[in-house]
């Protein structure tokens, strides 16, 4: 596929790289059209060791050429999400699915950076996910706060970003010396309704082991739960040690697809 290293050219390559995946795989695949944004590596990165992890990386500590951040979103369908609503434990195909679109990322990441070193632009990038310590369950390189910073989407009280498509997916990022410019796809100050200072919060609620309440959010309550869930479930028992997914807070919820506070 032929591409200009222009924004939507980028967009145009993720959308067909995404729409090309069931095929590869060999199944219908579990993924919505994903969302893609840019922003120039400025200033408001420096907060990221307060907002994120004291060791949080800066984009330009992966590449000091740096002069843009790409994220983007590859969101779940609607089926796959109301499946895993059932039951306090995630479906056989929430784990499946997690496994696949980590995988799915990290290729859809590389492609792009090829695509942008083959035109003469170094890029960097990391994982898509286990980045993080496991000790402290703090990432040095947060996708989510990456595509805050990006405009790419809002944190909702579970803690997830709330895009235009959802919560309900997942995120890859990468940093780049082509001058993208900036490239917002969300224009809300906040995309939770209980943020919002509306009646919610069905993501509390949904928490089988009630990590989550307005104020904060217990994250070694979840990473047992996700750990339990990989040990005590069959259907996982051939899946990679590292399919750490519960989904229950983005199961069926008014952001699961969209951005519930754009509808008001």
């Amino acid at each position: 596929m032929m591409i200009n290293i222009s924004i939507q050219g980028l967009r145009d390559f993720a959308e067909e790289y995404v729409a090309t995946e069931p095929d590869r795989i060999g199944t219908e695949g579990w993924w919505q059209t994903p969302l893609l944004a840019s922003t120039p590596i400025d200033e408001r990165f420096d907060i990221l060791p307060q907002v994120a992890f004291n060791e949080h990386l800066h984009p330009q500590d992966l590449l000091p050429s740096a002069k843009s951040l790409i994220v983007f979103f590859v969101p779940f369908k609607r089926e796959l999400v109301k499946e895993n609503k059932k039951g306090e434990r995630p479906c056989r195909n929430w784990g499946l699915a997690y496994v696949h679109t980590n995988d799915l990322i990290n290729r859809l990441s590389q492609e792009l950076e090829k695509l942008l070193i083959a035109e003469g632009f170094k890029s960097g990038l990391t994982p898509a996910t286990h980045n993080f310590d496991e000790n402290i369950l703090m990432a040095r390189w947060s996708h989510k706060h990456l595509a805050y910073l990006a405009n790419l989407g809002r944190f909702g009280t579970h803690h997830m970003l709330i895009t235009p498509a959802g919560c309900a997916g997942r995120l890859g990022s990468l940093v780049t010396e082509a001058d993208l410019g900036a490239h917002p796809v969300i224009d809300t100050d906040e995309a939770c309704l209980l943020k919002a200072g509306k009646k919610c919060g069905k993501c509390i609620e949904s928490c089988p082991v009630d990590a989550l309440d307005e104020n904060g959010f217990e994250r070694h309550k979840c990473w047992n739960r996700l750990n339990e869930n990989r040990d005590v479930l069959d259907s996982f028992s051939d899946l990679p040690k590292t399919t750490h997914v519960c989904g229950k807070c983005a199961a069926l919820m008014p952001c699961s697809f969209m951005n519930p506070v754009a509808k008001l």
